[in-house]
């Protein structure tokens, strides 16, 4: 330091003599060591740079010009920097590139960073910087073409200088909190090549004039408050590849201009208002491999043209209006996913399903037809979808029977049949379906007996076979499927006794047999010690203490007494020894019948009085859970203090929910820190889940209560579970959420059984979308508090979802050690700034269960394993097998191998650093996303536009 005070000292008092003998490395050099004193570095990735040093171009992160030695790059990518980016850098008059991304950079942009006038690359993205972003740095733009902030908390408008800037090609200002319009003359940047404004909150409409853009390849204005129509010139940008308007409230028909797009390979519109006709010039766009229109208002026929499409890889029509029959071809193409739901569609299911002649379709992965209007008979050589995993044609009108060929869908994970009108029996080769995990054929006409071969199905989780007419008894050997969660036989004519191997199932949360003609004890043990009396009812020959009716052959033994005692003889003189030892054991017998019979009239009546003040004070619940429509927050005009409020965040009118549900312990999905979770039904058929809050008296008032609700209720994340209302009560408080069908990450990591376990492109995947919604949370700033494998569900397409976000901020009176208390469940995810009082809470306790879920998600193994005489802590298991040099063996060994050694390695690095002691050297989850989305496609992004 001493050194560096002489030489500025010495640069002080003879600027020219320094200048003479060396006019350029000095400056530099000067220049980065005042850059580096403003800096925190945890892991000395700068302990090269020596103010010593003649010039600084052998220095990590930093390159020359060998023409010149004036440094052109500072690339200080994922260093863990943090600090702020003082003046030095601006000594660096000939930098063409500054990378800062992936570090902990706070505080604002530098505005006069325009000074570089040589900077052709800026990017400060995946940072914590704050403030808006400086008008000044486009006013001088000289030679600026990629410019990247995203992935941090900046905030403001997109200032107006930036339409001046015309030789940027690259721009990407995505995951922010940006608001407003977008700057006028923003397409007079005809240099444009990529613009991602994606995932903020900019509103209005998008301008006009977007036909200038004739370089443009990428547009990406997604997740924002964009509204009004599509620009009407938008075809003119020719080169266009990616276009990404999604979950916006964007309205009108499609341009005729964007025809024009016929180089374009992704186009996705879903989640808006669109209106009209899918015009037939679609099939114009013959690049297209993914067209998502999913979530809108067409209307009419789908246009024969999309079968032109030959590309296609993904086709998300659902959610719309679509009427007519499925044109012919539109099934006849290499697409890994076909979404039609939720539409209108008619005509004969064959038509659009594939023959066994056609092998185009080995390649569908998802085909989802549901609830739509289709007829006919499932094709006999449906088994030609080789490698499908999900197939939903629920809600239509089949008819026929189950062809026997679906036993050749060796990786279906969901078949959905239910809600149509197939007859016929289950065919027994079901059981070749052996990845199958959710089997729903309720609401048919299906006859004859379950067939045994169903307990090959070994990673089944939900069997749903109900309102049907099934006959014969229940397969004993459906007691095998050790994954069993949910089993719905209600409604049939089933017969015979229960197997009483059902009662060691070890997950099973939700039973029902309600409704058949079935006899004998229940029986004991598991789920059948909570199960409620409406789950068996309808059985009259069922008996046990559940449904509070005897069995045969159980009463008690009658006491008999010793003839030849001689004991009290002289109460017994005038009888023989026969009738005396008679008259006892009657007297005996009979004083037990009574006493029983009293205590039997006494638990009726206990339990008599208790359903009437149960259903005394869940009446006024359900008189007011229905639903008045309205824009935005829906709610019941109630305000009776004995009554409660029902609010939706996206209100149907026609709106119900199940409360019965709330009573029945069948219904129940699970219970956790904040309260136990049910499933139920609403008036269309959908299910949705429904937490019952147990923290009741922590909840400081109504007003807090929905002030906080509603804020959670806005978030909306495809990786998140969406929160779709709420139900409120001084005594009741109730949470709507959307249902998730594939159970919890946990319960697939841990409790799964038959050799059926994500591959490690599903867990990289549940990884990914894990850290995206947690950043997003965080964007919100919403902390979760509570993250482990079991709050994270797994949808029917294998996506994650996290549940019970942000709850905590329902209790306004809890400090944290209170909090640690509600979570206590999550041994192993806390982090241990919950042991500190005087340590804030913050997002970066998030990071530390996030980590956490990533070794796990790696490893298949629990955070924490309690052995025969040892505990075995994940994080420390990893960091050591890391340090010995053999972290590669701590994969999950039911990978065999199978995995990509270049990504599972980073991966486990990256969850240890997410898990440090110190809450600082955790980084933001907005890295975390971008660190993942390297790993995964390591050279993307890193090389400049030219």
């Amino acid at each position: 330091m001493r050194k560096l005070l002489k030489f500025l000292v010495f640069l002080a008092l003879v600027p020219v003599f320094v200048r003479s003998v060396d006019p350029t490395l000095n400056e530099d050099v000067l220049g980065l060591i005042v850059f580096k004193a403003d800096l925190k570095d945890p892991d000395s990735n700068l302990v090269t740079w020596n103010e010593d040093d003649d010039n600084p171009c052998n220095w990590v992160g930093v390159k020359c010009n060998p023409r010149s030695n004036r440094v052109s790059e500072l690339n200080l990518d994922g260093f863990s920097l943090s600090g702020r980016s003082g003046k030095g850098l601006l000594q660096l008059q000939f930098l063409r590139k500054l990378s800062l991304s992936k570090n902990n950079f706070t505080g604002t942009i530098n505005p006069n960073l325009a000074r570089l006038e040589n900077l052709r690359i800026l990017d400060l993205s995946e940072n914590n910087l704050s403030g808006s972003i400086p008008g000044e740095l486009f006013t001088q733009c000289r030679s600026l073409r990629v410019v990247s902030f995203a992935g941090n908390n900046l905030s403001g408008e997109i200032p107006q200088t930036f339409s001046s800037c015309s030789t940027l090609a690259a721009v990407k200002f995505s995951s922010n909190r940006l608001s407003g319009s977008l700057p006028s003359g923003i397409w007079s940047l005809n240099g444009l090549r990529s613009l991602d404004l994606s995932d903020n909150l900019l509103e209005g409409e998008i301008p006009k004039g977007i036909e200038g853009l004739y370089n443009l390849r990428a547009i990406n204005l997604s997740r924002n408050q964009f509204s009004g129509q599509l620009p009407d010139g938008i075809g003119g940008c020719l080169l266009l590849k990616l276009l990404d308007f999604s979950e916006n409230s964007m309205s009108g028909s499609l341009p005729d201009s964007m025809q024009k797009l016929t180089i374009c390979n992704s186009l996705s519109l879903r989640g808006n208002s669109f209106v009209g006709e899918v015009p037939t010039w679609i099939g114009e766009m013959r690049k297209l491999q993914t067209l998502d229109l999913s979530g809108n208002r067409f209307s009419g026929q789908i246009p024969d043209s999309v079968g032109n499409l030959q590309s296609l890889e993904v086709l998300n029509l659902s959610g719309n209006g679509f009427t007519g029959s499925f044109p012919a071809g539109i099934f006849r193409l290499g697409m890994q996913v076909a979404m039609h739901s939720e539409n209108r569609m008619s005509g004969p299911i064959n038509d659009p399903l594939p023959s066994s002649v056609n092998t185009s379709f080995q390649n569908l992965h998802l085909l989802d037809l549901s609830n739509n209007a289709l007829s006919g008979e499932i094709p006999e050589d449906i088994g030609v979808l080789s490698n499908l995993r999900y197939f939903n044609i629920s809600s239509n009108s089949l008819v026929g029977g189950i062809p026997a060929s679906i036993g050749e869908l060796k990786s279906i994970h969901v078949l959905d049949l239910s809600e149509n009108g197939l007859y016929g029996s289950i065919p027994s080769e079901i059981g070749g379906a052996v990845s199958l995990k959710e089997l729903r054929l309720e609401k048919n006409f299906l006859a004859g007996k379950i067939p045994n071969q169903i307990a090959k199905c070994s990673a089944l989780i939900s069997l749903i076979l109900s309102q049907n007419h099934l006959s014969g008894p229940i397969p004993t050997a459906i007691a095998n499927l050790a994954n069993l969660q949910t089993i719905d036989l209600s409604l049939n004519n089933l017969t015979g006794s229960l197997p009483k191997q059902l009662a060691n199932l070890p997950h099973l949360v939700s039973f029902n047999i309600s409704y058949n003609n079935l006899q004998g004890e229940l029986p004991a043990g598991g789920i059948f010690n909570t199960i409620s009396p409406s789950s068996v009812s309808g059985n009259p020959s069922v008996c046990g203490a559940i449904v509070n009716r005897s069995c045969p052959g159980v009463l008690p033994k009658p006491i008999v007494l010793n003839p030849n005692s001689s004991s009290d003889s002289a109460g017994v003189g005038s009888f023989s020894p026969n009738l005396r030892q008679k008259k006892i054991i009657l007297s005996i017998s009979a004083l037990i019948a009574i006493g029983a019979a009293a205590l039997i009239a006494v638990g009726v009546i206990a339990i008599t009085v208790l359903n009437l003040r149960v259903r005394a004070s869940t009446s006024h619940s359900a008189a007011a859970l229905t639903l008045s429509g309205g824009d935005d927050f829906s709610h019941s005009p109630t305000t009776d203090v004995n009554s409660g409020e029902l609010v939706m965040f996206s209100g149907d009118p026609d709106f119900s929910v199940g409360t019965h549900a709330l009573l029945n312990k069948d219904c129940e999905l699970g219970r956790g820190g904040f309260g136990a979770v049910y499933r139920t039904v609403q008036r269309d058929g959908r299910p949705v889940a429904i937490k019952k809050l147990t923290v009741s008296s922590l909840v400081k008032s109504q007003e807090d209560f929905e002030r906080e609700v509603k804020k959670l209720g806005k978030i909306r994340n495809q990786n998140l579970v969406a929160l779709e209302g709420y139900y409120w009560t001084p005594s009741l408080q109730l949470l709507i959420y959307e249902f998730v069908s594939g159970g919890s990450l946990y319960k697939h990591l841990h409790e799964g059984g038959g050799g059926n376990f994500f591959s490690w492109h599903e867990r990289f995947n549940i990884i990914l979308g894990t850290a995206r919604s947690l950043a997003h949370l965080h964007q919100m700033n919403v902390i979760h508090y509570n993250l482990k494998s079991s709050n994270v569900l797994i949808d029917s397409f294998g996506e994650a979802k996290i549940g019970d976000f942000g709850l905590a901020r329902l209790l306004p009176m809890l400090d944290h050690y209170i909090l640690s208390s509600k979570i206590q469940s999550a041994l192993g995810y806390m982090a241990p700034e919950f042991a500190c009082r005087t340590v804030k809470i913050t997002e970066k306790c998030d990071v530390y269960g996030f980590g956490v879920l990533v070794l796990e998600v790696v490893t298949g193994k629990r955070p924490v394993e309690y052995m025969e005489d040892d505990v075995v802590v994940l994080c420390d298991m990893v960091r050591g097998a890391l340090e010995e040099g053999r972290v590669e063996e701590c994969v999950d060994g039911r990978l065999g191998g199978n995995f990509p050694a270049e990504e599972a390695i980073p991966v486990m690095k990256l969850g240890l650093i997410c898990t440090s002691q110190v809450p600082s050297n955790r980084p933001d989850m907005a890295e975390v996303v971008n660190i993942l989305e390297l790993i995964r496609c390591p050279s993307e992004g890193q090389e400049e536009l030219g």
